[in-house]
């Protein structure tokens, strides 16, 4: 099954992708362009076999008709154009139809999955922890399917989705260093609501949620950490703010001060036996721990097992457990 390509719907949202992912290959497109129509199914094929979608490489599309602030900034003037960033830096572009130089990048980005893949299996410093492991259990994040995940009432001005599962280290950690806001913060309230679908089916055992507000006790427009938070597991779609208020969670947390160790990480034991051949979570933030109306989520990490692959086809008919 062909993976569509990502549509990025605005520079911030592009700048939060380069940031996020380590690699990113992206087709310049315009619908009144059948030349660069088909060089995204084309590029959608030649991805096909090359495993890390969601994780280290993501595929996107950029309309240059909508998006003409990003086109400008790469002085694309050829359709189709195709661009390959490593950690948010160009490494290759190829302008118009040119069936040699497109095998020659896509061999290229081949390469660099692999070299990613290598240094993030070997634990090499770029890949930051906020805790430790359970004993017996392993980091399974790279199994929420990013394209598809989705964030409610998040603010525009701050990073998206996608860097919640960076294994970046925060910026707030390292001096505010780096120019993208990488960690999420809510808009008209201090609610938040992720729906996170799985390539796999997990058995999850642990929530580590990173959370690095700025301190500031006389200012209240400062976002909060986290306090109450409601989780619900094989949602066929993300639920509505009145509706996660209401429904029966399979797991309600409530956190305090003291769940927060030095890296701003809370380390959320779940209820295993309820978290057992899961496909999706979804992770509502009632409300944050004060008075401020935002609240922040720098990152998440789930922990537990993988299993099967999921057949992405029934995602859809899949209903909620039993008892809930």
């Amino acid at each position: 099954m062909v993976s569509p390509a990502v549509e990025v719907k605005s520079p911030a949202e592009w700048s939060s992708l380069l940031d996020a992912t380590k690699i990113v290959v992206a087709q310049f497109y315009s619908p009144s362009n059948t030349a660069s129509l088909e060089a995204i199914h084309i590029l959608e094929h030649h991805s096909q076999g090359i495993e890390g979608r969601g994780t280290v490489l993501e595929l996107a599309k950029v309309n240059v008709d909508e998006l003409k602030a990003i086109k400008n900034a790469y002085s694309i003037t050829t359709l189709p154009t195709t661009m390959l960033f490593q950690n948010g830096k160009e490494i290759d572009k190829v302008a118009g139809d040119n069936p040699r130089r497109l095998a020659q990048l896509v061999e290229k980005l081949k390469r660099a999955v692999d070299s990613a893949k290598t240094e993030q299996a070997s634990g090499s410093s770029s890949s930051w922890k906020g805790a430790a492991l359970p004993r017996g259990y392993v980091d399974v994040t790279d199994q929420v399917e990013l394209n598809r995940s989705e964030l409610l009432n998040v603010d525009t001005e701050t990073g998206g989705v996608r860097v919640l599962f960076s294994t970046e280290k925060p910026s707030a950690l390292s001096g505010g260093k780096g120019t993208a806001k990488d960690w999420v913060e809510s808009d008209t309230d201090d609610q938040l609501l992720l729906f996170m679908p799985f390539q796999s089916m997990l058995k999850l055992h642990t929530l580590q949620i990173t959370s690095l507000p700025p301190t500031d006790d006389d200012d209240d427009e400062l976002p909060t950490r986290p306090k109450t938070i409601k989780l619900f597991v094989n949602k066929p779609h993300n639920l509505g703010f009145d509706e996660a208020e209401d429904l029966q969670a399979t797991q309600d947390i409530e956190l305090s001060e003291s769940d927060w160790n030095k890296e701003g990480t809370a380390s959320v034991p779940l209820r295993y036996v309820r978290f057992q051949n899961i496909n999706s979570l979804v992770l509502f933030v009632a409300n944050g721990d004060g008075d401020s109306e935002k609240v922040r989520i720098d990152r998440l990490r789930l922990i537990g097992e993988s299993g099967a692959t999921r057949d992405m086809g029934k995602l859809e008919k899949i209903g909620d457990l039993p008892g809930e």
